[in-house]
């Protein structure tokens, strides 16, 4: 058993504080510092195993396979303690979170809405980046870097803290986790150890010993300096605010994708017809006046108020996973709080009625832990989404907090805010005229909507479109619709109507609105449970007021009581009897000639054959990469090629010299420094001491002539005037080559593989 060196240790040690540096970028995804057990966990499985390995002797493949043994060994209380047999052991719940988390977590962590919480196994996530950075790092710490130690080895070493640091930022959110202090001290840390490494294998006496360690002391002082305020300096000159912060949460689209379902403002007179009478919801902790809200409408097609896409939800951002705590709405005037409790009877659909909005929301069914992933919250909207769908003995709590509305007064100079919806398409023009009727000449935004709100309300007559009603009314809120509200001698509509018309026409004024539709059940004091009837269903307007949050407006008449109007029967006029023309002996149809229509677009048959956007996605994901990676190898390879044939032209002796320079520069790209100035003879010795230098003394001596022996050949053969042979220029050429390859295959794949991009000697 090989013991581990005192700079081994310390290395180690270095690696291990950047790492958790790096890794505390984590915070602002995980809401707090628990996951830090996590990620020290990580870092002790990863340090461990490579320990292990080089103590042990092992190879690369069973060392790695130790750290996938002590990750699933290990893992349970740190990452999932609430699945774990007495407090440590792990379980097959456990082990299979740690699996999954290692794998999918990555996704899960970048589509959850911050503060990350569910599922359980995404405290995988830190663990097993931070284990895998510590193996790698550790590997190399010990069985790499002593075979050379040169800052360029050290600074490989450091590139996967580096990416670990970069992991934290683009997993994040927009705020930064204390970015400048972390960002110095990883930078002044990682710069002193690599000062510190330079140099390590000079051998002096006493006194030089003692001026090199002056000389590094002060030079990482100057360095740990110059890292502090160079870095305070530009965190502060060019750090991003956080709009500009560029994390990957922010670039994803939100699963969810609410245009796959139905809009809940459609299916608005299914509740007043057929569940009328039918409890929907039981909801307990609501207080006199509260409505439920079950989902927010902000695009309009001309056909119908709909949720708006992903693509579209600018202003809101989208229903993005959660877990158990609910993120905060940018604009809202929070004020007092509820906890409600919602058990789902005669109703089917992924919409969650909520109320307020919502900090905290728990599914309280048997099967919750399966359904967690499927919960969706729209923070701004104030609704959630279960994508599983909820039914009959559905139940989840809520805590919440609602809206508060101010005085008309109090808003008269308060502007709307100005938010990005999806524009409206196919405005009838008569709900435009309307619009600018009712708004009249009221000076403020909160006087100009009051109006219209209070407009619909006065003249316009409620009417379900049931058989009791005085007056019919037809469902939908299309734009053929609206028409209908505001062309016919009476406004006859319901919440449905009203709700979507004067929202156009807020819309039309230049202000944002949407349409919420909702329950409004009779609550009575004291509290206690109640039974949310179809009958119950309802809908209003919501406007956004800067600083202040979106009011609602609702512009549903309850005047039910329609004017029946009177028309006069019109008198019958006689008609003079006209002789009918014989009957046809051929069926209409018969006298139709069948003919193909070609439903086929115009626009689809002229239109080139495209690719699909996933083959497009495929291709810039690998053809990027590999473009980046190539395309230089490929240059530098041409001219390399191109290099040789002019060596390998002109004068024999020439020729001659060609096939050592080539030799030259081989040995050059492959990382070794011939002199600049010097005799072929001087260049094949100092060639010759780097190889004993860096361990490779066995191709020098490996059954072929040595350098300085070649050199002394081609010397002869430029300077001693005799004739050169083609045979001769071969045979030099082929020895050239046969050294250059041997020290190549000894090298390493590494330097082979930089060796590509090289060019002669400096490039």
């Amino acid at each position: 058993m090989s013991r581990i060196p005192r700079s081994g240790i310390v290395d180690l040690g270095v690696l291990s504080v950047l790492s958790l540096l790096a890794i505390a970028g984590y915070e602002t995804s995980f809401g707090g510092l628990d996951f830090l057990a996590a990620a020290l966990a990580g870092i002790v499985v990863g340090t461990l195993a490579a320990v292990l390995g080089s103590m042990l002797r092992l190879n690369v493949l069973v060392t790695v396979l130790l750290c996938i043994v002590l990750y699933f060994a290990v893992g349970t209380p740190f990452v999932m303690p609430g699945d774990a047999f007495l407090v440590v052991l792990p379980t097959l719940t456990s082990l299979a979170g740690l699996a999954v988390g290692a794998v999918h977590g990555w996704a899960d962590i970048v589509t959850i809405a911050a503060p990350v919480e569910a599922p359980d196994y995404v405290a995988a996530v830190p663990y097993a980046a931070a284990a895998v950075v510590s193996l790698v790092g550790g590997m190399l710490v010990l069985r790499w870097l002593p075979g050379r130690r040169t800052p360029l080895r050290a600074a490989v070493v450091l590139i996967g803290p580096v990416l670990l640091f970069l992991s934290g930022i683009l997993l994040g959110t927009d705020e930064a986790f204390l970015a400048p202090v972390r960002g110095v001290a990883f930078a002044a840390l990682a710069l002193t150890w690599l000062a510190w490494r330079r140099g390590t294998g000079i051998a002096t006496g006493d006194d030089g010993a003692a001026r090199l360690r002056r000389r590094k002391l002060t030079g990482s002082a100057i360095v740990v300096a110059g890292a502090v305020t160079i870095g305070a300096i530009a965190g502060i000159a060019v750090a991003p605010v956080a709009p500009d912060r560029f994390v990957l949460r922010d670039r994803v689209v939100p699963p969810f994708d609410p245009l796959e379902f139905p809009s809940p403002l459609a299916g608005y007179r299914e509740y007043t017809k057929e569940l009328a009478e039918s409890p929907v919801f039981i909801v307990e902790g609501l207080e006199p006046g509260d409505t439920l809200r079950l989902a927010a409408m902000d695009s309009y097609t001309g056909r119908l108020w709909n949720v708006a896409g992903p693509e579209e939800a600018a202003a809101d951002g989208g229903y993005s996973i959660v877990g158990s705590t609910l993120p905060a709405p940018d604009l809202a005037e929070l004020g007092s709080a509820r906890s409600i409790e919602v058990e789902v009877e005669a109703y089917s659909d992924v919409w969650l009625p909520t109320v307020g909005y919502g900090s905290t929301l728990e599914l309280l069914d048997p099967g919750s832990l399966e359904q967690a992933g499927d919960l969706r919250y729209n923070a701004e909207a104030g609704t959630a989404v279960l994508t599983s769908g909820a039914a009959e003995g559905t139940r989840y709590r809520l805590h919440a907090r609602v809206q508060v509305e101010p005085d008309d007064t109090e808003l008269v100079d308060v502007p709307v805010a100005r938010l990005a919806l999806p524009p409206v398409e196919n405005l009838p023009d008569v709900v435009a005229a309307k619009a600018e009727e009712y708004a009249g000449d009221a000076p403020s935004p909160i006087e100009q909507l009051r109006n219209l709100e209070r407009a619909l309300k006065t003249n316009g007559f409620l009417s379900h479109g049931l058989a009791s009603d005085a007056v019919a009314s037809r469902a939908g809120h299309g734009a053929d619709r609206l028409i209908e509200l505001f062309t016919r001698s009476r406004m006859v509509g319901d919440e449905e109507q009203y709700a979507a018309a004067m929202a156009l026409m807020a819309r039309h004024l230049g202000y944002p609105s949407r349409v919420v539709m909702g329950y409004a059940p009779e609550i009575a004091e004291g509290g206690g449970a109640v039974e949310v009837l179809g009958a119950d269903v309802t809908a209003w307007v919501e406007v956004p007021f800067e600083g202040v949050g979106w009011i609602a407006f609702r512009p549903t008449p309850d005047n039910v009581d329609v004017p029946q109007e009177q028309t006069p029967k019109p008198k019958a006029e006689p008609q003079p009897q006209v002789r009918q023309p014989p009957r046809a002996e051929h069926a209409d149809d018969e006298l139709l000639t069948t003919t193909e229509i070609d439903d086929t677009d115009e626009d689809d048959r002229d239109r080139p054959f495209q690719l699909p956007a996933w083959a497009w996605a495929i291709i810039g994901a690998i053809g990027i990469p590999a473009a980046i990676v190539l395309l230089p190898m490929l240059v530098v390879a041409i001219a390399k090629r191109r290099r040789r044939a002019i060596r390998h032209r002109g004068p024999a002796d020439r020729q001659v010299a060609g096939a050592w320079a080539e030799l030259v520069d081989r040995y050059a790209e492959l990382g070794f420094d011939p002199p600049e100035r010097s005799s072929r003879l001087q260049t094949a010795r100092a060639l010759e001491r780097q190889l004993d230098e860096q361990g490779l003394r066995d191709v020098r001596l490996a059954g072929r002539a040595p350098l300085s022996t070649l050199a002394a050949t081609v010397d002869r053969d430029v300077f001693g005037g005799d004739e050169v042979g083609s045979a001769t220029i071969e045979r030099r050429w082929t020895e050239a080559d046969a050294a250059a390859a041997a020290v190549a295959a000894a090298a390493g794949r590494m330097r082979r593989f930089v060796a590509r991009y090289r060019l002669r000697r400096r490039g």
